[in-house]
């Protein structure tokens, strides 16, 4: 069964080779090619799937994870924990002696004596020595216990005994009950499926099964569950695919390689590690930091200079991971940035629109698929003019949406589409001879209202305030021989439109950069105005859709921003980048990090960069101590000799301690340490999830994310 639930008729290479009748026999095909090393057996995936995953707070590694409480214990100094244990032992070793040999009198043996009956005095009884002997371990272990209290043995063995060790070294899972085993999949047993469960797990024993397999399998499985698909169906599948069953359209199981840790049963990719700082909670203190749809759905965006690690660090890391989710019928991405940015392969990806090169395979559909002239004129509208509207609803975006919408009506009930770039560009213009030649095709058809569309536009041609010419000239910018052919509306080209999200697809898109910027941003606005449009209205919204913006200077618009802000309901998310936050209109700083849930700030960010970060994370009530300290000065000869050994425990002087507590006000973050007191690939991050689950800001090491 592929992906879509369609029967999938091919059968295996063995089922197709002809059998003969008779002699001569045949023999056996191999189980490999010569010379290949043998197939791998199915351990390690075995172990990677019953690896424990427990619930944790949002953005920790689950895989393998183990809780931590939620403050943080009380720790004694080594120096002075160890020093004070010793002593305690010097002490009770001094105390047994003092009794022992008689220097303190004879009246702890007083219970003795009174216990002892008088048969027993005898020299040599049995009975007397039994209990002699017992009643000195009693009082040795008496003062044991004692000044083992004092001296915090029981610390001192947890911290560098047995526990220690077994803590440090790995432990052996035991294996889980049958009933509990992952590899078993009971739901499919349940379920009446026993065939395909055996089936299944045959293939995991074998090797045969990755991580990909299991999430594509288990995909399949609850669309079987929610009733779009049958049951049959899928079990035939997996009868004759095995784990190949149920594959992708592309047919590809897994990436062509892999740059980040994955873990597809919780649906995380590993970040880095949260360092050991004290800003950090010791509950995340260090802990994998992983990302997956869960949190994404409430959008990203991460701020930083130039090789800051905002690419290679958070961006690729995370196309990765929604790659894989594709794969596994999880998730739609769409990946836009530079040619060249390091957004991983080409085989990484089923489409890929290279615009500007003559090579490329695929087109961009300008009107993103839409046969709705007004749909069509808000889209194209905020990627032309976007950045030029008012932050208010009232502003110019709904003017220049007019503007093309008297345009676009006309056209495509004339001619059957949309108009091409050059079309568009002289419609704008108000080039006599097409707008003539528009008119008489509407008056031969007599569409009396699209003319008086045509009427208006004509009328407000060379008008002062008129949007046409600034349309115009931003419709020049993609009216350049580069660009020659691409934005085709004839038919004769491979256009990809962003309406396809609702299946499980891959793509790229690579922007011109070198003498394009200005186009590069137009089509960065293009291609996030369709997504926000195509994500409303897909009819299958189990699948995450989510939009990877290497770059997005200029992108920021008063629509794109309440674009995001709707996407959660739509289970899609948006992932995006910018050098400064002055690349985002000053009106739209606050906005924008307010209308997304995960906001990371990398080292490098600026002062004024950081005051928006420090605003928008707000305050936490801490409790100060003011520690007031005044040395104690002995003016005795015993005075000066315990104040010295005082000094040798605990390696300070001997002064009187004045604590005063207080609650105070911080800031989580301020700016100045999110300029200053972020080392270098570092970033701070701020997580929200879907379900409403927060994470404080928190210094994450992006260099140790435990990669493979």
């Amino acid at each position: 069964m592929d992906s879509d639930g369609t029967h999938d008729a091919r059968g295996t290479h063995a089922d197709r080779v002809p059998r003969p009748a008779g002699p001569p026999r045949v023999p056996p095909r191999p189980a490999r090619a010569p010379g290949a090393p043998p197939l791998p057996d199915g351990s390690a995936f075995l172990t990677w799937l019953r690896t424990p995953r427990p619930e944790a707070a949002p953005g920790v590694w689950r895989f393998g994870h183990r809780p931590r409480p939620e403050e943080e214990p009380e720790q004694i100094p080594a120096r002075q924990l160890l020093s004070g244990a010793f002593i305690a032992f010097l002490v009770g070793w001094l105390i047994w002696s003092l009794l022992w040999n008689g220097y303190l009198g004879g009246w702890w043996l007083l219970p003795l004596f009174a216990m002892i009956p008088d048969s027993w005095v005898k020299p040599h009884s049995f009975g007397s020595v039994v209990v002699v002997y017992a009643y000195y371990v009693a009082i040795a272990l008496g003062i044991m216990i004692g000044v083992g209290r004092l001296g915090r043995w029981s610390e001192v063995w947890r911290r560098y005994g047995v526990p220690a060790w077994r803590q440090a070294a790995p432990a052996n899972e035991r294996p889980p009950a049958p009933e509990e085993d992952p590899a078993q999949w009971n739901p499919l047993r349940a379920a009446g499926a026993v065939d395909a469960a055996e089936r299944l797990g045959a293939d995991a024993r074998a090797g045969l099964m990755r991580d990909v397999d299991h999430a594509r399998i288990t995909r399949a499985w609850q669309s079987v569950r929610s009733g779009r698909h049958s049951l049959a169906t899928f079990t035939g599948a997996v009868l004759r695919e095995g784990a190949a069953a149920c594959l992708h359209p592309s047919g590809d199981r897994d990436l062509p390689g892999r740059l980040a840790q994955h873990d597809l049963v919780t649906g995380q990719v590993r970040l880095g590690t949260t360092a050991d700082d004290p800003r950090n909670p010791y509950a995340y203190r260090g802990t994998g930091m992983a990302l997956g749809p869960d949190l994404l759905g409430t959008s990203l965006l991460a701020v930083g200079p130039a090789g800051s690690g905002k690419t290679g660090g958070v961006v690729w890391p995370l196309a990765e991971s929604l790659c894989l989710h594709a794969l596994a019928g999880r998730a739609a991405v769409v990946v836009v940035g530079a040619a060249g940015a390091g957004l991983g392969p080409v085989d990484a990806y089923d489409v890929v629109v290279r615009v500007g090169n003559p090579e490329s395979v695929y087109d961009l559909d300008l009107y993103g698929g839409t046969t709705d002239p007004d749909e069509a004129a808000a889209v194209l509208a905020e990627a032309l003019v976007g950045d030029l509207a008012d932050p208010h609803p009232s502003g110019e975006s709904r003017r220049s949406t007019t503007v093309l919408a008297q345009l676009l009506g006309p056209y495509r009930t004339v001619h059957g589409r949309f108009p091409s770039v050059p079309e568009l560009r002289q419609l704008l213009d108000g080039a006599p001879g097409p707008l003539g030649a528009l008119r008489k095709a509407l008056t031969d058809g007599g569409q009396e209202s699209l003319l008086r569309e045509l009427d208006a536009r004509e009328r407000q041609l060379g008008q002062p305030g008129d949007l046409g010419g600034v349309l115009a000239d931003r419709v020049a910018l993609l009216d350049r021989p580069a660009f020659a052919g691409f934005f085709d509306t004839s038919g004769q080209s491979r256009p990809f439109s962003l309406r396809a999200l609702d299946h499980p697809v891959r793509v790229r898109i690579d922007l011109p950069q070198r003498g394009h910027a200005d186009a590069s941003r137009i089509l960065s606005r293009l291609v996030l105005a369709q997504f926000a449009a195509s994500v409303a209205v897909r009819e299958d919204r189990s699948l995450f859709a989510c939009l990877v913006l290497d770059d997005a200077t200029g992108v920021v618009t008063p629509e794109a921003v309440r674009g995001i802000q709707r996407l959660r309901s739509a289970n899609a998310g948006v992932v995006m980048t910018l050098r400064t936050l002055d690349d985002a209109p000053r009106p739209l700083r606050s906005p924008l990090l307010g209308a997304i849930g995960c906001r990371v700030a990398l080292s490098g960010l600026t002062p004024w960069d950081g005051q928006d970060f420090a605003e928008v994370w707000g305050k936490e009530w801490i409790e100060a101590r003011d520690v007031t300290d005044r040395q104690i000065i002995a003016e005795t000869p015993a005075g000066k000799a315990v104040h010295m050994l005082r000094r040798v425990i605990t390696g300070n002087a001997p002064t009187a301690r004045a604590v005063t507590v207080r609650q105070v006000e911080r800031e989580r973050w301020s700016a100045s340490e999110l300029a200053h007191g972020v080392p270098p690939g570092h970033a701070v991050l701020s997580l929200t999830s879907v379900r409403g689950d927060y994470a404080p800001p928190l210094l994450v090491d992006l260099r140790d994310p435990g990669r493979p």
